[in-house]
């Protein structure tokens, strides 16, 4: 059923229907995974540890409604650096992830930027003492381009399963 943690990981219909289940709720008991997936508890558990160690279930967490909590502004900023070595783009990492501001930071190609953020923040006044008291003081950082989120058209976290045999 499954390989070696380094390597892809085969998976049968039963794990994908057990993946597919704890993606759409990951608050459902044993029991109650169990029977949307057909098995008795113990085998389900038994599978779900084995995903577990398998490194597939990374951990789980609760999606927050970030509309009522106030979090109304989401931004795409494109982040430019002044040059490309390893401990320019380590010293940027370190500091980015220390804001909790930042939902995603990915290191990415083309667009003339070096890295893509995804931000969340209360209001354009907040966005604004962000941008220019955390991200424009980070050492190495270039050039920077915001993107403001109108609407989320599709916002999920479920990975697509389909294609896995």
């Amino acid at each position: 059923m499954l390989q070696n943690k380094e390597t892809l990981v085969q998976i049968d219909k039963i794990d994908r229907r057990i993946l597919a289940q704890i993606q759409k709720d990951a608050s459902l008991t044993n029991q109650q995974l169990a029977e949307k997936v057909g098995l008795s508890p113990s085998p389900c558990l038994r599978r779900v540890r084995a995903l577990e160690d398998a490194g597939i279930l990374v951990r789980t967490v609760t999606v927050l409604n970030h509309k009522k909590l106030g979090l109304s502004l989401t931004v795409i900023i494109l982040i430019g650096m002044d040059r490309h070595t390893p401990e320019r783009f380590a010293a940027f990492e370190e500091q980015v992830s220390e804001y909790p501001e930042i939902l995603e930071c990915y290191l990415v190609t083309g667009h003339d930027a070096d890295y893509m953020l995804k931000v969340v923040v209360p209001d354009m006044d907040h966005y604004h003492h962000f941008l220019l008291n955390r991200i424009t003081r980070i050492q190495g950082v270039s050039g920077v381009h915001s993107s403001f989120v109108l609407k989320r058209v599709i916002d999920s976290t479920a990975l697509p399963l389909g294609y896995l045999s």
